[in-house]
């Protein structure tokens, strides 16, 4: 059993990938070819975005957009504890200080409450956040978008879990003023190595955007305009995802029904993720929260008898990492994060997975 079997998904679409990949082979453009173009497209038609700029990496396209909002060193940026580094890290190369607010224990999202208690406080500190839509669900964008108007922030929606997800119809990567997902192969649109995305209605910061993908370029790569990185997506990388993006809609609803069964099975013995009325997740990750983290330890064992992959995420929150000692944060700052983080298990989660092998997970998780 696979934790995600992507052996699976490529059997199903083996020929149109392999097409895709000799079709770059053969025009030899590997860099910024047709296929990037092609796919940018199909990415902007599916999400509804007005400009997508392919890159490198989920985190390049975290740091291309905080460059393009000229954040600064001494900026404050808003995220969430519970997360992987690459979230925080990207504020950090910029010198800006990442400002941590915990979760809500329903969804494991920024907690909106205590966003706006932080911004009452200090309401001229504050000019960006970047809301994280853990394991697939959207951040409460809702109550978000009121903040955002009353405080006047700019929101970098970190989506690198969430492509495909929705709320109410309206896609993840086109909740924030930029919105950026990955491409990592265990992502819910995943490639063949690493690869990301942005995506913005802003004509201006696309332009931005797609000059420092480029090394700051102007007229041309030798004129440059502008601090950049090398932040292009391979050719090939886009080659395989555009058939890959073809089948995510049915692979999402497929993502959800899994997550259903394992809900019926699991949901009165062990606390799940909280998906609001109108969401749609995409199911990057199922997991559940055990009693303790004594308990987390047993059910590991017990997949790890029965063969059966699982995972942590997250062991430990970011401002518990020793990176962050800097930010002079303790144990016990976010209670929520910390405790979730202490009991939290993921489980096998792809949309091939089986009733047979959901059955023979939950029977081992519940000793039937």
């Amino acid at each position: 059993m696979e934790f995600i079997d992507l052996k699976r998904q490529y059997s199903d679409i083996k020929e149109k990938i392999n097409s895709g990949i000799n079709d770059v082979l053969e025009h030899g453009r590997y860099i910024m070819g047709p296929e990037v173009d092609t796919l940018e497209k199909n990415l902007s038609d599916f999400t509804g975005s007005k400009h997508v700029i392919s890159c490198s990496s989920g985190t390049d396209a975290l740091l291309m957009s905080l460059m393009s909002l000229d954040v600064k060193r001494g900026d404050y940026i808003i995220t969430t504890p519970f997360t992987y580094i690459a979230t925080a890290e990207v504020i950090s190369l910029l010198g800006a200080i990442p400002k941590f607010i915990d979760i809500d224990p329903r969804t494991f999202n920024i907690d909106m409450h205590q966003l706006e208690d932080e911004l009452k406080k200090e309401p001229d500190k504050y000019k960006f956040i970047m809301p994280v839509n853990i394991f697939g669900l959207p951040a409460n964008y809702p109550d978000l978008f009121v903040l955002k108007e009353k405080y006047k922030l700019l929101i970098i929606e970190d989506a690198a879990q969430s492509f495909g997800a929705s709320i109410e119809g309206r896609m993840s990567c086109n909740f924030g003023d930029i919105g950026c997902t990955s491409f990592f192969p265990a992502k819910p649109l995943g490639c063949y190595g690493d690869g990301g995305a942005i995506f913005t209605d802003d004509d201006e910061i696309a332009e931005v955007l797609k000059s420092i993908r480029v090394h700051g370029t102007g007229t041309d790569k030798y004129d440059n305009i502008r601090i950049g990185i090398n932040g292009r997506l391979d050719t090939i990388q886009a080659a395989i995802l555009i058939p890959k993006l073809e089948i995510l809609s049915r692979e999402i609803e497929s993502r959800n029904n899994v997550a259903k069964k394992y809900n019926e099975r699991l949901n009165k013995n062990f606390g799940i993720q909280k998906n609001p009325s109108g969401y749609v997740s995409s199911w990057a990750q199922y997991s559940i929260l055990c009693n303790s983290f004594e308990h987390r330890e047993t059910i590991m064992k017990k997949l790890a008898n029965n063969s059966i992959p699982n995972a942590i995420y997250y062991r430990i929150p970011l401002h518990l990492q020793k990176v962050y000692q800097k930010l002079n944060y303790k144990e016990g700052d976010f209670q929520i994060s910390e405790d979730i983080s202490s009991r939290i298990l993921s489980l096998p989660m792809h949309p091939y997975l089986s009733q047979k092998e959901i059955k023979n997970i939950c029977d081992v998780i519940l000793g039937e």
